[in-house]
Formats: C-alpha cells, sequence, structure tokens
C-alpha cells in the first residue's frame, strides 16, 4: 500500500527538523498586483533623484569604484 502525500510530507518535515531547521513563511509582494510595476517604477525614480543630489554618495561611489579598479589590476 503506497503511502499518503500527507504522511510523506509530514516524514520529511521531521526529518528536516532533526537537521535543525524550521518552517517560515515568507510574505513576497505580488508582482502580478495591478499597479505593481508602477509603483516600483515611482519608488526607483524617488530613489534616484534622492541620490542625484547626494554629493558624499557619489564621492563614497567612486572610491568603492576605485577600490575595485585597483583590486583587478
Amino acid at each position: 500500500m503506497a503511502t499518503s502525500v500527507s504522511k510523506r510530507v509530514e516524514k520529511r518535515r521531521q526529518a528536516l527538523r532533526a537537521m535543525g531547521l524550521r518552517p517560515v513563511q515568507i510574505w513576497l509582494p505580488d508582482t502580478r498586483r495591478p499597479g505593481f510595476v508602477e509603483e516600483c517604477r515611482r519608488q526607483s525614480l524617488a530613489v534616484a533623484q534622492s541620490d542625484r543630489g547626494d554629493h558624499d554618495l557619489q564621492v563614497l561611489l567612486d572610491q568603492a569604484l576605485d577600490d575595485l579598479a585597483e583590486e583587478a589590476d
């Protein structure tokens, strides 16, 4: 007789717990939701606009790029 799906799932979960793992539930934005793309664009533009006015951030990014270029040499 075949093992039921629920028994196999429970067995697998018990094995994972025995390995020191635990189940977690993660909620993510629904990328299929109407307006999702527009909201992403709005937030991206707001961040880009904010970053353009941050001189210290630009200096930091330029220094990071210089460091990467030196490491590549």
